[in-house]
């Protein structure tokens, strides 16, 4: 695959070598629902050494795809092109490249979608993006970008043969007035031609059900399309709080009380117990979620694999990997 630069668009007669997110989740064909997880490009050589023992141990279990985060106001970006770039020539994994348009021009953005093309990326997931500095500050346009995530999707779909995905919030996204704008949104999004979306984490799975029941009392062609819960497997209380705190969701009282009686009172928290709750927190709401008919789950992993694979072995043959011949999914030893 090639990017021209000068038109900005994929060049011609360019066919995808790659499956859509939409194929690969709907293409296990024997009833067991496909996992995927989320990754973030690292900081310094020992996060990087860190993902890659991830990596490998993930590849070996077979998720449907494998998502790259990118950092706030573009901070990671040319991280996020390389490591993705090379999930994707370097493993059998389906990279997912994450895409916003934060402190992005447009010729800059196309310039981002020509760089994961020439790597051989055609799944991105689009993404308004948090400001930088403050997550929850004043969202400003670029003078030479984009407004929202509904143009961002359409310029990366007029720019050549890419799937796009995009973020759904089951609790509303923080900037929303309400439930009913929050919904439209996420409409929009998908009739500018995003073909599913990925949730924002989330701990109650009613408010999950509740965003797939909008969605499609609004739009029904469009609630048809894949919504993926995300899900965090707990594994520090003071980790989850802080991403919390950045995204403008929220724990439930309940859960919070519990965590917080785990955790304890001295200087350092007691993350064996908070852990141990986070990871039946996670399987309880999987099996919950493979119940209702979720189409996929998607995993938070800090670029870890041991949580995630503990949740994926307690759930046993209910998860399936969306590719050929996985290994067995068993917990990742300590790394």
């Amino acid at each position: 695959m090639t990017f021209d630069s000068v038109r900005g668009r994929a060049s011609e007669g360019w066919v995808t070598r790659t499956p859509s997110i939409v194929d690969r989740i709907r293409s296990s064909g024997d009833g067991r629902v496909p996992f995927s997880v989320e990754f973030s490009p690292p900081r310094d050589e020992a996060a990087e050494a860190r993902l890659w023992r991830a990596v490998r141990e993930f590849e070996r279990m077979g998720p449907a795809f494998v998502s790259m985060t990118y950092g706030a106001g573009g901070s990671t970006r040319d991280r996020t092109v390389r490591v993705t770039g090379q999930l994707a020539e370097e493993t059998t994994l389906l990279p997912v490249a994450h895409l916003t348009a934060v402190s992005h021009s447009v010729d800059e953005l196309r310039s981002m979608v020509g760089a994961y093309a020439d790597r051989g990326i055609s799944n991105i997931l689009v993404l308004r993006g948090d400001p930088p500095g403050d997550p929850l500050g004043e969202w400003e346009k670029h003078p030479q970008g984009v407004e929202y995530a509904e143009e961002l999707v359409r310029l990366v779909r007029d720019l050549g043969d890419f799937h796009v995905g995009v973020a759904s919030f089951p609790e509303g996204h923080y900037r929303a007035p309400d439930l009913a704008h929050d919904t439209r949104y996420l409409v929009s999004k998908l009739r500018a031609g995003a073909e599913y979306s990925i949730t924002q984490m989330f701990f109650d799975v009613d408010d999950y059900l509740r965003l797939r029941d909008r969605v499609t009392a609004y739009d029904a062609e469009q609630g048809a399309k894949p919504i993926i819960p995300e899900i965090m497997p707990i594994t520090s209380l003071g980790s989850v709080r802080r991403m919390l705190e950045l995204s403008g969701s929220r724990l439930p009282a309940h859960l919070e009380k519990r965590l917080a009686t785990a955790a304890g009172d001295g200087p350092e928290e007691n993350r064996a117990a908070v852990r141990e709750i986070g990871i039946d927190l996670a399987t309880e709401m999987s099996e919950r979620l493979i119940a209702e008919g979720a189409p996929g789950l998607h995993f938070i992993t800090l670029n870890f694999a041991r949580a995630t694979s503990e949740v994926l072995a307690r759930l046993g043959d209910k998860v399936g990997s969306g590719v050929t011949d996985p290994a067995p999914v068993t917990p990742a030893p300590v790394s």
